[in-house]
């Protein structure tokens, strides 16, 4: 019971915990689209048991990252350029983001995911395979990092199970709120776009400060919050129609 009071693991715990949940704002948004078209009472258990399966399968990835990290030299190269296995991990889970986000702005723009629902019928267990790759996609740097923070699996894996229940929490607001503000969902598309690129890009080894894009991410967000409240001031109550 000593671990309690030890100063160390604590500060490692919270540290990774805080890392974790912030690392994990990219995954929380994408959960929160891919989820849209299921009825409404299949959402939550989507979630539930996609993020489940998704935190065994972080903790497989765990136990197996220290091999990854020690193979980092090229597999091949293509025009002087150096791809490792890290580097197709990230070429593949952008491209996937890419594809996916390039697809829901498609449907949003033609309203193809509203004229048929029942082609969505056998959906439940394609989107909850999407929700694990889509964690698995962002889950690499967070687990990396945790790593070089610390060789204390039971820190990790405890840090990242908080931070999965954040993310099941999490996600139900923000699908909730996105299906209530339509603007903000195409706004969280255009988000995993720029992620996929920014994912893309770094597997060429072209390294771009994610506070850039954070910063674009919330200087749009705050753009469209203003335009959200300025909505509701504006809005008129529609009178009621009196009985005849």
């Amino acid at each position: 019971m000593d671990f309690l009071f030890d100063a160390n693991i604590w500060a490692s715990f919270l540290t990774l915990s805080f890392l974790e949940i912030v690392l994990g704002i990219d995954n929380i948004i994408f959960i929160a689209l891919v989820i849209q078209h299921l009825p409404a009472e299949d959402r939550r258990k989507a979630r539930l048991i996609g993020l489940s399966l998704a935190l065994i399968m972080r903790i497989i990835m765990l136990m197996g990252i220290g091999w990854v990290m020690e193979h980092q030299a090229p597999l091949f190269s293509v025009l002087d350029m150096h791809f490792s296995a890290r580097d197709l991990l990230m070429l593949a889970g952008g491209l996937f983001l890419i594809s996916k986000a390039t697809t829901s702005l498609h449907e949003e723009i033609t309203k193809q995911h509203d004229q048929d629902l029942r082609k969505f019928k056998g959906g439940m267990m394609s989107t909850i395979f999407q929700i694990i790759i889509i964690d698995l996609v962002f889950s690499f740097d967070s687990v990396a990092t945790a790593i070089g923070l610390t060789n204390n699996i039971g820190i990790i894996i405890v840090a990242m199970t908080v931070a999965m229940f954040f993310m099941v929490f999490a996600s139900s607001s923000i699908a909730h709120f996105i299906d209530k503000y339509p603007t903000l969902k195409i706004l969280a598309i255009a988000f995993v776009l720029m992620i996929g690129f920014l994912l893309v890009i770094d597997a060429f080894s072209l390294k771009i400060p994610k506070a850039y894009l954070y910063f674009a991410m919330g200087f749009s967000l705050a753009v469209e919050t203003i335009n959200i409240l300025t909505g509701r001031r504006t809005k008129k109550p529609t009178p009621a129609k009196r009985k005849k």
